[in-house]
């Protein structure tokens, strides 16, 4: 494990707090330590060897099954009391193995071993230093990103996490203005912290990723953001977006529109990105019933480039694939239903269809993939915020290899003050 900025950050509070001049009693009086565990089953079947050669075919996994237990210690201090408060937090990670094999690892649940093992443990932690004025924070060490030019994943055991220093205000009202500046990471099935690459660089090259972006409240219906993003000599990114939320015969009418613009910069170790990404979406939400449908255009040179291992924020990405590759035009269609409106509060279901075709990469992309997910938190009693989710993936394409994939997770967040 990397404790570099750990110590950094812990040593930063440590030396702010005599200066803040008044008692910490908002310290500990606002502190909060929470667990949540974790309980992930993963399996996925390989339904054909599209895009890979003949002797590869013969060597490629089947499938991919594991079972893992994850452990997150989460804890938050309150902010000394004064004009300028110091806090600080801190984040503890553990995976525990509890099933895998040589043939079947590689899920992205557990690191796996050079040897094609899957690890028994692993486990990581971080500290981060934080700093408040009226509404202003900044942030300094273990960070976890979400903005529309990156968005940490969570997506399996742990999360992905991110170091470095963020800044976000909200002073003025309905405006919440936030910048980064992140030199390492680590991927969420790994303790290793490393230099910061796009997804899919195989390059010994790697860059230093800043962010500045605002989110503005129109009104109690509309919602604007702009956010740039770039990633030290490979690209730079614009993201605009607007979503507006329309009351209609009883129900929500919600129009989503985003809009990206890549390009290389620097010594472009990516080689050449000079694209457009431009998508929308319309969702109606009734009585407990949520429907909706878009489209997705990308134009220009590559597909959408992003930070490798981290989220899109697209509509398209969905449980396997993400519908980014250069020139694809992607239809979506999805469905959500919340049983609270049939007396049943804490089940859900959503399905969403994808079909995405026109794209380059090595050959014509087509593909598509149909996502379902059921699931239900226990809402009262002993076993109060025990969750449970079931989901089924099937990814089919002609340039990559089919997948059906199920995934069931149980989780169980304990507040422990």
């Amino acid at each position: 494990m990397s404790f570099l900025y750990s110590r950094q950050a812990l040593f930063c509070v440590l030396g702010l707090l005599p200066m803040a001049g008044a008692s910490a009693e908002g310290f500990i009086d606002d502190s909060k330590l929470k667990l949540q565990l974790r309980n992930v089953y993963f399996n996925e079947n390989f339904r054909d060897e599209h895009g890979m050669s003949a002797r590869a075919a013969r060597t490629a996994k089947s499938e991919r099954t594991e079972w893992a237990q994850g452990f997150l210690l989460d804890y938050q201090s309150g902010f000394t009391q004064g004009t300028m408060g110091f806090g600080i937090d801190a984040l503890g990670l553990l995976g525990v193995k509890l099933d895998s094999g040589r043939g079947r690892s590689g899920t992205g649940l557990l690191p796996v071993h050079d040897d094609g093992r899957a690890a028994d443990e692993f486990a990581s932690a971080g500290v981060t230093a934080k700093a408040r004025f009226a509404k202003t924070t900044v942030k300094y060490g273990t960070l976890l990103p979400k903005t529309p030019v990156l968005i940490y994943n969570d997506a399996r055991l742990l999360p992905q996490t991110y170091q470095g220093t963020q800044i976000s205000s909200s002073d003025i009202e309905n405006l919440t203005v936030t910048g980064g500046y992140l030199d390492r990471f680590k991927l969420r099935d790994s303790t290793d912290s490393v230099p910061i690459v796009p997804d899919g660089f195989s390059g010994d090259k790697s860059g230093d990723f800043s962010y500045a972006g605002a989110e503005y409240k129109l009104g109690k219906d509309i919602r604007l953001s702009y956010f740039h993003g770039e990633l030290d000599n490979f690209y730079r990114q614009n993201f605009a977006g607007i979503q507006h939320d329309l009351p209609l015969a009883g129900g929500v009418l919600t129009s989503d529109l985003r809009y990206f613009h890549s390009a290389d910069t620097g010594s472009a170790f990516d080689g050449k990105i000079d694209n457009d990404m431009l998508s929308g979406q319309l969702s109606y939400a009734i009585a407990g019933h949520t429907m909706g449908g878009g489209y997705q255009t990308l134009s220009g040179d590559a597909g959408l480039p992003f930070i490798s291992g981290a989220t899109v924020y697209s509509f398209s990405n969905a449980g396997i694939g993400k519908f980014i590759e250069e020139d694809e035009k992607t239809w979506m269609l999805n469905y959500g239903y919340n049983f609270a409106a049939a007396g049943v509060p804490g089940l859900t279901f959503s399905a969403r269809y994808l079909s995405g075709n026109d794209g380059k990469s090595d050959t014509t992309v087509k593909e598509w993939e149909r996502d379902t997910e059921l699931a239900y938190v226990v809402q009262g009693g002993t076993l109060k915020g025990l969750g449970v989710r079931l989901r089924n993936y099937v990814y089919r394409s002609d340039y990559s290899r089919g997948r059906d994939s199920n995934r069931i997770y149980l989780t169980y967040d304990i507040v422990l003050w």
